[in-house]
């Protein structure tokens, strides 16, 4: 059977401590390594030794009880949660780690919610239980409340209160158990069952440093975790990982839900058939290669030249969406002895490792983008590119990645004539649901435009982010419909469409009531009553609502939202004031109208007229020669009409 078991916490709770006893204890290795000693197995990178936190996700690999198990490390610091979240995609099961000093964190509620989008089982183990004053209870007591009630302590096995618990939950499990008493193995397959389908969460302390009740948790987990995967059906794989080993060779990391895979099979997705060089089992840095891997396995193979993470292979046609998206970028500064080129090259590697990056090449202003989720992974950035590829680079300041969208719904004309070519396109372009992206739907008929150009159509509109007119920040949050358009059998080229979509997409935003957006925190505050006052200026002072506060003894709990410009900083203010005493959960909230909306468009200075990407001016020919009509003057010119 085989297993992959996510770990995962906020920064600092033991979670690659935790990792290493696992390794150690069913002897993968002979030396249980400490982040503070740089010397552990799954945090092996260079740069992850120097700073004493996890920056990857690494996988170990272990047997116990005839089940191979495969455990992935993660980041715990927020800034580095794009590849936390990569990770749980090819989960079994995940582990959350929460230090019985601090508690619930920040980090950890961003992890749940994550888990809960992916509907991967959850155990918890509180860590750290060896520290003075700390106890274990009072932090069981607080995931039930923060996160669910429906975590249980399973520290003792089954005693009365975890036969209570499950008994709530299983009015089955309750009458055979009124009816014929205790059956260790029924309640231990009704809990493993309950497990599986994200009705319970169990949950065991100790400490990973003191290897106090890590033996006892494997054993649990053990007996409460399964897995089945069908190695006889159609060949299906996802991919989680991209990586470039020292030769330079694209690894990609697979996990196999289907079927069998072997060296030189051919394997198709994204439309393109490419044939498998290598098969690798990776544990640490280290790997041997294999010539087979069957479903339920995580490998890494080569010979995928353009497999991007998150992608389906084989019959797995699915591609996952992901949520952690970065709400800051970057320029990237650099000697300008080094030519360009060379640097967007280096940049496009790390790309496709960690997609978030959005690498973007400003041809006009002839600049490198980045964007990011914080200053720390800027440094870091800063050391992969030196070590990897030998360039000393720095970073300008980062800004807010602002988003627009509209508030109403309009048409959008565009046409595109110039001598010898030809494409029009007419499109409705309507308002939707805050952070749903940019969706699209056809009710053009094949008679008006064939369906080959329809496609080019859709394949146009999602080829690229669009600009907004109010600061030329990303479109966002519309409904587009294509409703008609038209080409011609000798004068259509590669390309009229792509001019004509721009310019239809173009026309209607110069109609629409055009909306700015920004990124927004869910804010979730706990502080000594005394400092209510202070908290409730601060969140109004930076823009943020907020819902009425709740006492719990001696302190207070505000949950509410907040502008990320004004808040990112404000974890530092907070730690000042409070003390060290309070805490401060902010965990990414989508996009929301700007706060200041006139301010950042006198700030940003955007000039749509001057936009050498777009324009919302169609072109039409007559007498053999094509001229301009303007955006306010195009539907009436338009052909289909």
């Amino acid at each position: 059977m085989h297993k992959t078991i996510g770990i995962l916490a906020h920064v600092d709770a033991g979670k690659t401590t935790f990792s290493e006893q696992l390794l150690y204890h069913t002897n993968t290795i002979r030396h249980r390594g400490r982040v503070d000693h740089q010397d552990s197995f799954l945090d092996s990178h260079t740069i992850e030794k120097n700073r004493g936190i996890t920056i990857f996700a690494d996988q170990g690999i272990f047997t116990y009880n005839n089940s191979t198990y495969y455990i992935i490390d993660t980041p715990g610091h927020v800034d580095f949660s794009p590849e936390m979240e990569r990770a749980i995609q090819v989960m079994d099961y995940a582990i959350i780690i929460i230090s019985a000093v601090d508690g619930i964190e920040g980090h950890t509620e961003t992890v749940w919610q994550l888990l809960r989008k992916h509907h991967v089982p959850t155990f918890f183990f509180i860590n750290k239980t060896d520290y003075e004053g700390t106890d274990p209870t009072s932090v069981l007591a607080e995931i039930r409340s923060t996160l669910s009630e429906n975590v249980c302590d399973i520290t003792t096995s089954f005693d009365e209160e975890l036969i209570e618990f499950l008994a709530e939950r299983d009015e089955v499990l309750l009458e055979t158990y009124m009816d014929s008493g205790f059956d260790k193995d029924l309640w231990t397959q009704t809990l493993k069952l309950m497990v599986k389908e994200n009705k319970i969460f169990p949950c065991a302390s100790g400490s990973a440093l003191k290897d106090i009740g890590i033996v006892e948790f494997l054993e649990k987990l053990d007996s409460l975790t399964t897995t089945f995967y069908k190695s006889d059906d159609v060949f299906a794989a996802q991919v989680y990982k991209i990586r470039h080993d020292e030769s330079g060779n694209r690894v990609t990391y697979l996990k196999l839900v289907n079927g069998t895979l072997k060296v030189r099979d051919s394997v198709t997705y994204n439309e393109q058939t490419e044939k498998i060089t290598q098969i690798r089992q990776y544990s640490g840095n280290k790997f041997k290669t294999t010539d087979q891997a069957i479903a339920g396995e995580l490998v890494a193979v080569t010979g995928l030249t353009n497999a991007s993470i998150g992608d389906g292979l084989g019959v797995f046609a699915q591609k996952t969406e992901f949520d952690m998206i970065p709400t800051l970028k970057s320029k990237v500064l650099f000697n300008a002895s080094v030519h360009v080129k060379e640097i967007l090259r280096c940049f496009k590697l790390l790309d496709a490792e960690d997609p978030s990056l959005r690498i973007f090449w400003d041809e006009y202003f002839q600049e490198i983008h980045v964007h990011v989720m914080g200053v720390i992974q800027l440094e870091v950035l800063e050391q992969i590119v030196l070590e990897r590829f030998g360039f000393h680079v720095s970073f300008g300041e980062p800004k807010i990645l602002y988003k627009e969208t509209i508030g109403n719904s309009v048409h959008g004309y565009g046409h595109f004539e110039p001598l010898r070519h030809y494409a029009e396109v007419h499109l409705l372009i309507e308002s939707a649901a805050r952070n749903s992206g940019i969706t699209f739907t056809n009710i053009c008929h094949a008679n008006d435009l064939s369906t080959g150009n329809q496609n080019l159509v859709k394949h146009h509109l999602f080829e690229r982010d669009h600009h907004g007119l109010l600061t030329g920040s990303t479109l966002t949050d519309v409904k587009i419909t294509l409703l008609t358009g038209r080409g011609h059998n000798e004068h259509t080229h590669g390309g009229d469409f792509r001019e004509a979509t721009y310019r239809a997409l173009r026309q209607g935003l110069e109609k629409a009531e055009n909306i700015l957006l920004e990124p927004f925190y869910d804010f979730t505050i706990k502080v000594n009553m005394d400092l209510i006052g202070r908290i409730l200026s601060d969140i109004q002072q930076a823009a943020g609502s907020f819902e009425p506060p709740e006492n719990s003894g001696d302190n207070v709990f505000i949950k509410g939202r907040v502008p990320v410009a004004t808040f990112m900083n404000y974890s530092t203010t907070f730690a000042s004031f409070t003390h060290g005493k309070g805490s401060l959960s902010l965990v990414y909230g989508g996009y929301d109208r700007c706060h200041n909306t006139e301010e950042i468009i006198d700030r940003l200075g955007y000039n749509k007229e001057a936009d050498p990407e777009y324009t919302s001016t169609s072109i039409f020919c007559a007498k053999g020669k094509g001229y301009p009509v303007y955006w306010h003057e195009a539907e009436a010119a338009m052909h289909c009409l």
